[in-house]
């Protein structure tokens, strides 16, 4: 039932109705990019949702496989690594972040490394995913963790833990503070100058939609600086191509990557002049990285 589900879902939304959407005139797909239909910032897709292609199931990942450049040309894709957790570290000021990113260390082992008192030799890919985008923090509540008998922390400790990653791992706490819960303005701070955002639900009587709330209002300056990032360089880029001459062209942004279509002979040239822009759209704290893929199609230039 499952994957009839997914086959369906695929068929419907992407493998049936995305030919139907192609302009006869240029033989492709052509979006339209919203500049404020998201509340933090964020480019969004629509007519058709370009952004919205999958990429997390191997399955959906062959959808990416239609979509081609021009004959003879390549698919080129340019894509932030960890862009939101880099901004975390840059916000927050956390040492455990700040110095795992700029020495190059993969943050969720270090991570796991740092809240299980092990070396990061001995963190195992199930500890590695638990770390994860926040798994650590926000799971451990429920769960157990799993580690492995080398991590030589039993899975009973999953409380303890947690506890851990919070006094060892956790940012600063004024990015965890929803600020909308402060009062209004004329009881703020005058020097309080952070961003705000409407989130109607942050004092909902509802938990799950407080909850949800107050998890919104703390990504939202993330999300958003992010966005601001990935826009500065794409302006930046669009007038570099413009001025160098290139054929190359910037076909879609997709949140934290961008997609061209290269002649072969530009490719070296178009990779490090998009690399260069995008990871120095902004100095911060650490560094920003870019992961550059060339493939013939979208799903095999990763």
């Amino acid at each position: 039932m499952l994957e009839y589900r997914q086959l369906t879902k695929l068929k419907g939304t992407y493998v049936d109705a995305l030919p139907a959407q192609i302009d006869p005139r240029t033989g492709r797909l052509h979006t339209s990019f919203n500049q404020a239909g998201a509340a933090t910032g964020r480019l969004s897709s629509s007519n058709p949702n370009l952004q919205n292609i999958p990429m997390r199931t191997a399955l959906g990942r062959e959808i990416r496989a239609a979509f081609i450049p021009r004959e003879g040309w390549k698919l080129l894709v340019a894509d932030y690594s960890q862009i939101e957790l880099r901004l975390l570290a840059h916000l927050s000021d956390d040492p455990l972040l700040v110095e795992a990113f700029r020495n190059g260390e993969d943050i969720h082992t270090r991570t796991a490394s740092e809240v299980l008192g092990v070396p990061p030799m001995l963190i195992t890919p199930d500890a590695r995913r638990d770390a994860q985008g926040g798994e650590l923090r926000h799971r451990l509540r429920h769960q157990r963790i799993r580690t492995g008998a080398a991590a030589g922390h039993p899975a009973s400790r999953g409380g303890e833990v947690h506890q851990e990653l919070f006094r060892r791992a956790t940012p600063r706490p004024h990015l965890h503070r929803p600020h909308h819960r402060r009062g209004p303005p004329d009881q703020r701070d005058a020097n309080d100058v952070r961003p705000r955002a409407a989130h109607p639900d942050i004092n909902s009587r509802n938990a799950n939609a407080r909850g949800f709330a107050e998890r919104t209002a703390v990504n939202s300056p993330l999300q958003g600086t992010a966005a601001d990032l990935i826009k500065l360089a794409m302006v930046r880029i669009d007038r570099l191509l413009t001025e160098g001459g290139y054929c190359s062209a910037m076909l879609l942004q997709v949140h934290d990557e961008l997609v061209f279509e290269c002649p072969p002979e530009e490719l070296d040239a178009v990779s490090a002049l998009v690399k260069k822009e995008m990871e120095g759209a902004c100095a911060l704290k650490v560094p920003l990285l870019v992961d550059i893929g060339v493939g013939d199609n979208w799903r095999d230039a990763k």
